[in-house]
């Protein structure tokens, strides 16, 4: 799979390297966080949050909307999934990772997705990118053996479990609505029948599973 950098031309339709903020405590700290042979995903970790880089993002980059600080760590080189929220998420890489990304305006009316419109990033360590609410993203993988760590900024309470009652893809009689994407606070989700997902998940993705090492 071929591998563009966020720096190139062509990453900019799905988000921005985030230059006016100082994260090297946030990676210093992220560097102490578990690296396990899957992936584990914390939306918000004290540790992280403590840091002073909490109230620029807050201030700076989200212009003075709360938000929260977690990680994504482990080892991954497949897509399995593509979501998307209603707003930008901020990627800080420890290690270095690659990003797969799509854009939501490729999604169709029935909330399917072509895998073969997906695009691979390298995002070094020690950078940060803004990803924008228009990106489709999800896991990121790993380029070395000892894994990726990447922080994940997000508006306070994104990814938390839902409280409401929401629409079931068993209960789709026609056509689906987006409502049956929902998994958790502010994510949508598009899954692969490849994924391992959990049962009900809507598989939308249509076409390969892609893998980082093909």
């Amino acid at each position: 799979m071929k591998i563009l950098k966020v720096t190139d031309a062509a990453f900019k339709k799905y988000g921005r390297v985030v230059e006016n903020v100082d994260f090297s405590g946030l990676v210093e700290e992220l560097k102490k966080t578990p690296v396990p042979d899957g992936v584990v995903y914390e939306p918000s970790v004290k540790e992280l949050e403590a840091l002073p880089v909490l109230e620029t993002l807050s201030r700076v980059t989200y212009g003075e909307m709360p938000v929260q600080i977690g990680y994504c760590n482990g080892h991954n080189v497949m897509l399995n999934a593509l979501e998307y929220h209603r707003d930008s998420e901020v990627n800080i890489a420890a290690e270095d990772a690659v990003l797969m990304l799509g854009l939501l305006s490729d999604v169709e009316e029935d909330h399917t997705y072509d895998t073969s419109k997906v695009e691979a990033f390298l995002l070094p360590a020690g950078t940060a990118v803004e990803i924008y609410a228009s990106t489709l993203h999800y896991a990121p993988c790993h380029v070395g053996k000892e894994g990726f760590q990447v922080a994940v900024v997000l508006p306070k309470g994104t990814n938390y479990p839902l409280k409401g009652n929401h629409a079931k893809l068993s209960d789709q009689a026609e056509g689906v609505n987006e409502d049956v994407l929902l998994t958790a606070v502010n994510k949508w989700l598009i899954g692969h029948r490849e994924g391992g997902l959990d049962q009900g998940s809507f598989l939308g993705l249509k076409g390969k599973n892609l893998c980082l090492t093909d």
